[in-house]
């Protein structure tokens, strides 16, 4: 069952700290374009079927990635395209929306994404995984 809209982007503010609904929703949509294009098959179309439909849209048309990002390189590419942000403040983003993002998925799911993932996105995600 999908998340609505409303509590995700709730769950986003409150994690963010951010002042209004409109720049979680910003944050969101770029992290979810971003993530979209490192998933692929079932786990990308099951996580999407947890998220409200504007971010489960986002999620199944992502940005073009030509290769895989790094964790660091992830951080870089929100803050690229955050206006005004820096990559501290993109961690701080990418950790609001991933941690959302992963309570929606469950565990089970939230593992199969990580799968997908270079090492180092548990810690983006806020579920650090044994050595």
């Amino acid at each position: 069952m999908s998340m609505r809209r409303e509590s995700f982007l709730a769950h986003v503010q409150e994690r963010g700290e951010y002042e209004t609904t409109e720049e979680a929703d910003r944050v969101a949509r770029v992290v979810l374009a971003l993530l979209g294009a490192h998933l692929v098959g079932t786990v990308r179309a099951e996580l999407a079927a947890r998220l409200p439909e504007t971010y489960a849209l986002i999620l199944l048309n992502p940005l073009q990635a030509t290769e895989p990002l790094s964790p660091e390189r992830f951080v870089r590419a929100t803050a690229a395209w955050i206006e005004g942000a820096t990559e501290k403040t993109a961690l701080w983003d990418i950790g609001a929306v991933l941690s959302t993002v992963a309570a929606a998925a469950g565990d089970v799911l939230t593992r199969e994404v990580l799968l997908q993932l270079p090492p180092g996105y548990d810690l983006l995600f806020g579920h650090p995984q044994p050595a």
